[in-house]
């Protein structure tokens, strides 16, 4: 089966059990060219009062950043990992969301590197049953701080030898994204085989790109993505280890994104705290 046909009937089981007006929120994480974006349409087509949401769309704008990079480290400037998102803005709609109200979805330009203008944001009327909550970080958790210790790619040697970026996001991580992660209902997981098939899926679509634009404005070259998913690497690692124990849907994919295995967790009784906690970061 395609991965949005396995997520379809799986969501449809949980809305059909659901027994409340409230809508379901489903976070689904996958790695950079996991298909996440692709696979959150599809399902929203299925679905009647169904809405998409992106972590990208929580981005902070270049300014804040750039304030970022200068008080903290340099590295901040880059938008992907977290510290460089508002978490707190996601919380708030997605709290506005379950309690029945009209709600606008923040939307980030990526070509302008801010935030759209807020009376441009898609406003969700209430009567939405489902939201799809897609991000390569979603439902993630923090690691232990000894696992911070050693650099983990030439980023991390080169322009953080002394660890305090990777702290940093760690940090942010284990903050008020536990809390904006803690509004998801139900965890899926899009699991890339290792690493490698990430990068190479990464390169893949920079490459679909640079075709599609002959000037090559704003497009990478295969050595500038290489650094790029260097930012992502620590984390998409974690994930692909940490997560696959305790999401409620983890879908195996091969280096052609096909699904080549499952595994279904049995729901707890507090899914919210089960993904909010946590390892210690001191």
């Amino acid at each position: 089966m395609w991965p949005e046909d396995i997520l379809a009937e799986a969501i449809g089981k949980r809305l059909a059990e659901r027994g409340s007006p409230r809508p379901l929120v489903v976070g689904l994480c996958g790695a950079q060219g996991s298909g996440k974006s692709t696979i959150s349409a599809a399902l929203v087509a299925r679905f009647e009062r169904a809405v998409t949401f992106s972590l990208d769309d929580l981005y902070l704008g270049r300014a804040a950043r750039l304030d970022l990079a200068r008080r903290i480290h340099p590295l901040l400037a880059t938008r992907g990992v977290p510290g460089t998102h508002d978490p707190m803005l996601g919380v708030e709609v997605l709290g506005a969301l379950k309690r029945g109200q009209c709600v606008a979805l923040p939307r980030f330009d990526k070509a302008q590197d801010d935030r759209v203008p807020c009376d441009s944001w898609p406003i969700v009327e209430p009567g939405c049953e489902l939201m799809i909550f897609e991000g390569w970080c979603v439902g993630a958790r923090p690691q232990a701080a000894k696992d911070l210790v050693e650099p983990i790619n030439c980023l991390e040697a080169e322009e953080d030898p002394d660890g305090r970026w990777r702290r940093f996001v760690n940090e942010a991580l284990g903050g008020p994204y536990q809390q904006l992660f803690g509004c998801i209902d139900m965890l899926a997981l899009l699991a890339a085989p290792n690493w490698e098939t990430v990068l190479g899926w990464r390169i893949e679509q920079e490459r679909d790109l640079r075709a599609a634009s002959p000037d090559g404005n704003g497009v990478m070259d295969d050595c500038a993505v290489a650094r790029f998913v260097s930012y992502f690497e620590r984390l998409t690692r974690h994930i692909l280890v940490e997560m696959p124990s305790r999401a409620d849907l983890v879908l195996h994919l091969n280096e052609s994104r096909d699904c080549v295995g499952m595994k279904s967790t049995a729901r707890s009784d507090a899914p919210s705290q089960r993904r909010a906690s946590g390892p210690s970061l001191s």
